[in-house]
């Protein structure tokens, strides 16, 4: 009878491990997420008739320009207190409430999933670098609310939830975290949040209050997030965003008091059937053997993470441009697919890359924003090594699968694009950053990357 309650208790114990995320390690703890790519094998959010490329290539573009807007305006963006506007989120003002389109981001290509609440209900929200407010669709939606792939979350159902006031330092603090003016309902005096995105979404609705769960035993109280009643857009089925930029009502930023504010993920490809992991805290820095670059703080856009590119080689040698031509503002998104170089930078890796691709493939026509395309596929092709070297001798040694993206039936393009604007700018986007781990260290100001996949 003893040894059988031995192992009762031991089975008790196994499963109450495997059900937390979180890995402690001395004081600090690691939270542990899945992570999925929306259009993944493994996803509960794909449609059952994806779309185009050609359509995710044109939001792409939307982003680019809301990132450039962001980084080359010269508007000054200083939080502001609550101006003198009120509506009726229930009335005919709420359709004509000003937004900023083309200020914030649009959605991201990866989801977690998270619960809010007590008790906690979990939906899975699509993580944004980009993004500072998180928000989802709230009952009663009183405006609408897009087809998501859970059930609404009904804020009345929750013993935490609260909406903020429009007095509170809280609500002020909306138009640095959206770039857009905080609103106040007249009827109630609740905080209202506008976030708007560059291919015309947005979301509108209360600032709000309430738990946040990460995993069955880790629990975040009075977590502010937006509880959306009017939500239109390109978001798919997800129920909101995750928001992971350098602002104070970002999730990480409120995390970090018992975390550490850091972070890393590893996002898996659309083929793969195992999840990769968002993993939030200063432990999650130390699960892997990371080589880091400094986090430069952009003076116009201090929410964004800002990195240093300073070579590329192609085949073992370095592109034939001055390290001069790398020098313009280079941001690391989760949420951009493809990577925008500057143009002369570009330029010398297309010349460069069909020197060696065209003596054994054919060219094949642009596409979209794509214009140096084979044909033939991923699969079958052999391609050269490239790495991107980053300030500090950080770097990354992308895969094939990294470099090429199969756009359709028998053509395969380089994943790279030219910058563009006035102002150019430079993103290290997420077909680059696929299968390695990459690392988010705030507080010290640097980012890392290895190598290892998404186990």
């Amino acid at each position: 009878m003893k040894m059988g309650s031995l192992l009762f208790l031991i089975c008790c114990l196994l499963l109450a491990r495997a059900a937390s995320l979180a890995e402690f390690k001395g004081d600090e703890a690691a939270i542990y997420l899945d992570l999925y790519h929306v259009d993944g094998s493994n996803s509960s959010l794909g449609n059952k008739y994806p779309e185009p490329f050609a359509h995710a290539l044109a939001r792409d573009e939307n982003r680019i320009k809301a990132l450039r807007y962001r980084i080359t305006s010269t508007k000054a963006r200083k939080p502001s207190i609550i101006l003198n506007q009120s509506i009726d989120i229930l009335g005919p003002e709420s359709v004509s409430i000003p937004v900023n389109s083309g200020l914030s981001l649009g959605s991201g290509n990866y989801y977690v999933k998270i619960g809010l609440g007590m008790p906690a209900k979990f939906y899975a929200m699509l993580l944004d670098t980009g993004s500072s407010l998180s928000w989802l669709q709230c009952q009663p939606c009183v405006v609408y609310c897009h087809a998501q792939v859970d059930p609404l979350y009904n804020p009345s159902t929750s013993r935490t939830y609260k909406s903020l006031p429009c007095s509170t330092s809280q609500c002020s603090s909306l138009k640095e975290a959206t770039l857009n003016d905080p609103l106040c309902e007249y009827r109630t005096g609740k905080c209202v949040y506008t976030a708007s995105y560059g291919d015309s979404s947005y979301s509108i609705g209360y600032l709000s209050q309430d738990s946040l769960s990460l995993s069955p035993s880790e629990t975040l109280p009075r977590f502010l997030y937006g509880c959306g009643q009017d939500n239109e857009g390109l978001f798919g089925r997800a129920a909101g965003i995750v928001g992971l930029a350098r602002q104070s009502l970002s999730m990480i930023s409120q995390l970090s008091s018992k975390y550490g504010n850091a972070f890393s993920y590893c996002l898996p490809t659309e083929t793969s059937t195992a999840s990769g992991f968002l993993s939030l805290g200063r432990a999650s820095l130390a699960a892997s053997a990371f080589r880091f670059t400094p986090m430069i703080t952009e003076s116009r856009e201090k929410s964004l993470y800002f990195l240093r590119l300073g070579a590329i080689s192609l085949a073992g040698k370095p592109l034939a441009v001055a390290a001069t031509q790398y020098r313009v503002p280079t941001i690391i998104d989760s949420g951009t697919v493809i990577s925008r170089l500057p143009s002369s930078v570009y330029a010398a890796l297309k010349q460069a890359f069909v020197k060696i691709m065209s003596r054994k493939y054919s060219k094949a026509p642009s596409y979209s924003i794509l214009d140096t395309c084979f044909k033939g596929s991923l699969k079958t092709m052999s391609v050269p090594q490239m790495r991107l070297v980053f300030l500090g001798g950080a770097d990354l040694a992308l895969t094939p699968a990294n470099i090429l993206i199969d756009v359709e039936k028998g053509t395969t393009c380089l994943a790279f694009a030219s910058g563009s604007g006035d102002i150019e700018i430079a993103i290290i986007g997420n077909h680059q950053q696929k299968t390695f781990k990459v690392a988010y260290d705030v507080t010290n100001a640097r980012i890392g990357f290895a190598a290892g996949g998404c186990q």
